[in-house]
């Protein structure tokens, strides 16, 4: 016994229906290491993964940092940026110039419905 096309349709569209009323699995993995800070009124937004801290610049720029030894805190550079700080106290050194941001937890956007 064969399932007419339009029934899989259907099905399709209903499945994606479901799935659409709150962030997936993935993306709550990928908020819970993920950070939103303000630095000078501009949105950086930080993702820490295994030895490196991925970027995304106002300017939509993604540079990645990479962990290095520090006696206490968090440090990750790349040679040209400078991420320092513990907890949600970041500050981010760049063209010689450091400034502290402020963070907080990352949210996850309400999808529309």
């Amino acid at each position: 016994m064969s399932i007419p096309p339009r029934c899989l349709s259907l099905a399709a569209v209903l499945l994606v229906a479901c799935q659409s009323g709150g962030p997936t699995k993935e993306e709550l993995e990928i908020a819970k290491k993920t950070i939103d800070c303000d630095l000078a009124g501009e949105r950086i937004l930080l993702r820490f993964e295994e030895g490196e801290a991925r970027m995304l610049m106002p300017d939509a720029t993604r540079p990645i940092l990479y962990q290095v030894p520090t006696s206490s805190g968090l440090r990750y550079t790349n040679g040209y940026m400078d991420l320092r700080g513990r907890g949600l106290e970041m500050q981010l050194t760049r063209d010689g110039m450091t400034m502290k941001m402020i963070c907080k937890p990352y949210e996850i956007p309400k999808k529309p419905e």
